[in-house]
């Protein structure tokens, strides 16, 4: 943490330029200039020149080995997806042990804990997500080599539980009181047919949420303060089938499926609002002398827009009813019909630049010393606040790192206390600390 007389480097006019943020779908290059507000530049000047939150910050950078140990030991308890149990069980021991006694897990599979302030303040959550992109079976033992630590899931998102642990646990220690309250979570359905069904569960049961941080992945520098929304269906289509020879003259329920894949490969999205879609699964038939009864695809389509996804969602749709109908005027019996199964909703959304909490992010990473790459748009969990409305950012738990996604997923920990030090910046800034500084985050 810099000290002295560095109150120049807060009032410091922020332009930065978003970028792709690894990991996550591709962002909008955007410049913007982040002012912080006398208020927010006052309030927070007084938080960093507490002594305990002082003293934190140097805790939080002592006991960073130890944190390290957490996330290897999380990293190697198997979350696939629908199947976070154990690690939720672990997890919750962990918050416990940590001084969040009443912790609990949510009918959705949440691990809840919520740290009371005073109570005159905001509700501030802050999460990080249980689930892996990989199903059963596969190895998530950490090893190392060339200076590395290997093992699918260790950074995302196991960095982002580990940073949380971390800031339990110091902010447990502290005499430290809070206006607002701080809700803890590690959820689950971050990853892909999860469909963000852990995050979507907490703001449908606590509508009194006021702010959101969530903690994903490595490589701290960005504010992911936009949410790619996407909409992803199963397309189903139907027939009587039939042999191949004996039935020949019968609609195929593939041949229709083909056509309606063949129309939306020409549709043209827009590139700005960058609108994107792919078929990227299909499935059907019985055999190779049948005429199939069945087929289906799925499709995914993403969009930074709102109106946008949903223009191309009904071109999509438009263009499979017309394979359909063609595909029924070609034959003599023609009964197909086709269905559009709703698999994946994540909406759109956006907190704004000015927003204090981007504000407070921007000059955390300055006081800290981190190289701020900018703002991006991504798919987390996010998304779902954003889009109620709710200022929420995604930034991630420090340390370096690649290979998201993939078997060889690796971390080095260059730095990685700084993760845990932002977070405990913003959430005591956010919350506001009795006696020190108000709450930078509004109660709505």
């Amino acid at each position: 943490m810099r000290t002295g007389n560095k109150t120049s480097t807060i009032l410091k006019l922020f332009t930065v330029v978003g970028l792709t943020q690894i990991g996550f779908t591709q962002a909008v290059a955007q410049t913007v200039d982040i002012t912080p507000t006398p208020h927010v530049q006052a309030e927070y000047a007084k938080v960093i020149a507490d002594s305990r939150i002082k003293e934190g910050l140097a805790e939080l950078e002592r006991k960073e080995p130890e944190a390290i140990q957490e996330q290897f030991r999380l990293t190697e308890i198997p979350a696939p997806p629908f199947k976070e149990e154990r690690r939720a069980a672990y997890f919750l021991e962990k918050m416990k042990e940590r001084g969040l006694v009443d912790a609990y897990i949510d009918s959705e599979g949440n691990v809840i804990g919520i740290r009371k302030g005073r109570g005159d303040g905001p509700l501030l959550l802050i999460a990080a997500h249980l689930d892996t992109v990989f199903p059963d079976g596969v190895d998530t033992t950490v090893k190392q080599r060339d200076g590395r630590y290997y093992a699918p899931g260790i950074g995302d998102d196991t960095r982002g539980l580990a940073t949380m642990l971390s800031v339990i646990d110091v902010l447990n220690r502290s005499s430290i009181e809070t206006e607002g309250d701080i809700m803890f979570a590690a959820n689950v359905g971050e990853e892909g047919r999860g469909d963000l069904r852990g995050i979507k569960a907490i703001f449908r049961d606590h509508p009194n949420i006021d702010g959101f941080i969530s903690i994903d992945g490595v490589r701290l520098g960005r504010i992911t303060n936009g949410g790619t929304g996407s909409r992803r269906f199963e397309f189903q289509f139907k027939g009587p089938g039939g042999h191949s020879f004996g039935a020949f003259g019968l609609a195929s329920a593939i041949h229709a499926m083909g056509r309606a894949i063949a129309k939306i490969s020409d549709l043209e999205p827009p590139s700005h609002p960058k609108t994107t879609f792919t078929v990227g699964t299909v499935d059907g038939g019985t055999s190779v002398n049948s005429i199939a009864a069945d087929a289906v695809f799925a499709l995914d389509m993403r969009s930074n827009d709102r109106q946008q996804l949903a223009i191309l969602e009904q071109q999509a749709k438009d263009a499979a009813l017309e394979a359909v109908a063609e595909e029924n005027a070609r034959w003599n019996n023609g009964e197909i019909t086709v269905d559009f199964v709703l698999i994946g909703d994540r909406p759109v959304g956006r907190t704004d630049p000015s927003s204090p909490l981007v504000q407070l992010t921007a000059m955390t990473f300055r006081e800290l010393g981190v190289d701020f790459k900018g703002l991006s748009i991504s798919s987390t969990d996010s998304n779902v606040p954003m889009s109620l409305g709710i200022p929420a950012i995604t930034i991630t738990g420090g340390g370096d790192g690649g290979g998201a996604h993939s078997p060889d997923e690796w971390f080095v920990p260059t730095d990685s206390h700084l993760g845990p030090q932002t977070v405990w910046l913003l959430v005591l800034s956010l919350a506001g600390v009795d006696g020190t500084s108000s709450a930078l985050l509004q109660s709505r």
